[in-house]
């Protein structure tokens, strides 16, 4: 069982854990993490997510964005994901969420819990549907997307790579 939880201070060591089982598989980017995988700083990153939650203080180039870590029984981050309530131009494509699961615990349906979570809390503050983009070749993302009811809507091309966008409603 896992729940969401907003990023905290209290997360800084978890969360660098988290982050450097990344980079040592090979992965330099983390999806929905708001730049996690960027920033040098845990401190200078939790402002960013925490001012980016409010349309006062959120960053001008960014949209109002709810980021949580995916937290197991025994306070590991398994994951993190965010919602994003609204697409800007940049976002058409690439949609409301964006999720990661750590290296070391993929294939234990954690994305599908944590995209089933955000779902819900999407729900609750009045969010009708999601959209969703997918690189074609990640199969898994494509499952987890389909089992929370995502269903095809298009295809677009981002740097030479193929993607399909998923609504949920």
């Amino acid at each position: 069982m896992i729940k969401l939880v907003r990023p905290t201070l209290e997360h800084q060591a978890e969360a660098l854990s988290f982050k450097q089982e990344f980079l040592e598989n090979g992965e330099t980017t983390i999806n929905g993490s708001e730049l996690l995988d960027h920033m040098d700083s845990y401190e200078e990153w939790l402002k960013s997510v925490t001012d980016n939650t409010d349309p006062e203080t959120v960053n001008p180039s960014w949209v109002v964005t709810d980021t949580f870590f995916a937290v197991d029984e025994d306070g590991r981050i398994v994951g993190i994901i965010d919602l994003r309530h609204e697409l800007n131009d940049f976002l058409k494509d690439f949609g409301n969420c964006g999720y990661s699961v750590r290296p070391s615990e993929r294939r234990k349906g954690y994305a599908t819990e944590m995209l089933r979570l955000l779902i819900k809390h999407a729900g609750e503050i009045g969010m009708e549907r999601l959209q969703l983009s997918v690189e074609r070749t990640n199969a898994p993302s494509v499952r987890t997307i389909v089992k929370n009811g995502g269903k095809y809507e298009r295809s677009f091309v981002f740097e030479g790579e193929e993607a399909d966008v998923y609504l949920i409603l």
